[in-house]
């Protein structure tokens, strides 16, 4: 199937928190315990840039599969190289393949945002993506044993990482 990839739009927002809230009860994909609303994300969007921090929602001709997101990596100018990359599946869309053809895309896409290098921060137990980045090529750059707590339970956090255009 064939992705499309176009910024996002004000107007996406509330899709956009719909998706990531879908991950929340799942406790394998973010921190956050409880759905968060599309008011409380407004300043996270509006961090994005499309010409190098951009937020795309992915689709098809049928319908929008997820989104993916780049943000500037610890704030100071000196690493204006490197961006964390997010991306969220639709429910529906989850394990179909869409995740490697976002990442690959993303990836390809990162001469032309001006990143050399992307991270990203994954739960220890959340193999599935660990095993999807190590795929395209990110190493293990951090491990941060049991820093989060969901549900009573510590969580690990991996930092992975890839020099994409050096």
């Amino acid at each position: 199937m064939n992705l499309k990839f176009r910024n996002a739009f004000r107007a996406d927002l509330e899709l956009i928190v719909a998706i990531y809230n879908s991950t929340v009860p799942g406790r394998m994909v973010t921190a956050d315990t409880e759905p968060v609303s599309a008011e409380s994300r407004v300043a996270w969007f509006e961090a994005h840039e499309p010409v190098h921090r951009p937020l795309w929602i992915v689709y098809t001709e049928e319908e929008v599969i997820g989104w993916v997101s780049f943000q500037s990596f610890y704030g100071r100018p000196a690493y204006r190289g490197t961006a964390e990359i997010s991306i969220y599946l639709d429910e529906k869309q989850r394990g179909k393949g869409y995740g490697k053809k976002i990442l690959d895309h993303a990836m390809a896409s990162c001469a032309e945002l001006k990143i050399k290098t992307l991270v990203a921060y994954i739960f220890g137990h959340n193999m599935v993506s660990i095993s999807l980045f190590k795929k395209a090529g990110f190493e293990q750059w951090g491990y941060f044993p049991g820093i989060a707590e969901l549900d009573g339970k510590e969580r690990d956090l991996v930092i992975l990482g890839n020099r994409i255009n050096k």
